[in-house]
């Protein structure tokens, strides 16, 4: 018989601490955990999503097919789909024709009072939000409590009053009367106090201070890029509101040569009401597909911006 073979009793692994060089690995799960990478999907907030989005694109797209129409066959044709003839470029001609070509002249209007009054509310939004969120001096909580209060008031509220001010100085039916209260921006102006606390550093200020460069300096060449995300959205919010403005043109202005396009558009429509008024509902609805054209390409135009602020923010974190 052989002798038999002793048999090794197998010695315990050191352990070792994981190298520095080499990280452990993580465990793999074998159930995939919703996360950033695998989101849960929620039935209820898809079907809100979509009533969102049917609510903002049918009356888009009902502006859109009923501009290709003529008078005849806008009022016997269903109004979610196309006519049998197409008219768009025809009501587009006569658009810009009608009236000795008043359309143009209240296009230009409304783009006076955008550039002069949207464009003074962003700049000086962006100066006064810039200047309460960076610099101390006594009654700053008074003037955020003045900037809230002014932000939660209607404009309505103001018209009567605004009306009777300007009234007094002899500046109503004049462009005067729209632009100077579109100036003020509360909203805007809390907007830009919040952004700037946050996306100017006050190292880099202080930086720039040692560097010799002056306050003014500082805030064009310093603070001013790296609030273009937030003036861009106060741009266009006020671009918008002035854009749209209705009721403080309504009571400020009467002379049809400074409508804007909203109370221009108003009064085509008011014509078939009138006794032996024309009614041109289609040049009105072409009118207001012409009117939207320019706010989707600002919109187009700006959210460049946004995009550059959220890269900004997240190298910055």
């Amino acid at each position: 018989m052989g002798t038999p073979t002793p048999t090794r009793t197998p010695r315990p692994r050191r352990r070792t601490a994981p190298s520095p060089l080499r990280p452990p690995r993580p465990r793999l799960r074998s159930r995939r955990g919703a996360g950033p990478a695998h989101p849960r999907r929620s039935l209820a907030l898809t079907l809100v999503t979509g009533l969102a989005l049917l609510y903002s694109l049918v009356p888009l797209v009902w502006l859109v097919v009923n501009a290709t129409k003529s008078q005849a066959s806008l009022l016997d044709s269903f109004g979610l789909w196309f006519g049998s003839d197409f008219a768009l470029f025809d009501n587009i001609a006569a658009t810009l024709a009608y009236d000795d070509g008043v359309f143009v002249r209240w296009l230009l209007n409304t783009v006076l009072y955008v550039v002069a009054g949207a464009g003074g509310a962003t700049f000086l939004a962006v100066l006064g939000g810039y200047a309460l969120a960076k610099f101390e001096f006594p009654g700053r909580r008074a003037v955020f409590a003045v900037v809230l209060g002014a932000a939660a008031v209607p404009g309505t509220a103001l018209a009567v009053p605004t009306f009777l001010m300007f009234s007094q100085l002899g500046l109503t039916n004049t462009p005067w009367a729209v632009i100077v209260p579109s100036l003020i921006s509360p909203f805007g102006l809390y907007l830009m106090w919040i952004f700037a606390a946050q996306a100017v550093p006050k190292e880099l200020m202080e930086a720039a201070r040692i560097d010799g460069s002056g306050e003014i300096r500082t805030f064009f060449t310093v603070a001013l890029p790296l609030l273009a995300p937030g003036t861009a959205t106060v741009l266009l919010f006020t671009m918008v509101a002035t854009w749209n403005n209705y009721f403080l043109p309504l009571i400020m202005i009467r002379d049809p040569d400074w409508f804007p396009l909203t109370l221009g558009l108003n009064a085509w429509n008011a014509q078939a009401a009138t006794i032996g008024g024309e009614p041109v509902f289609h040049l009105v609805i072409t009118g207001s597909l012409l009117t939207v054209i320019p706010l989707i390409a600002a919109f187009l135009l700006l959210q460049r911006y946004w995009r550059s602020g959220l890269t900004a923010g997240s190298l910055k974190g």
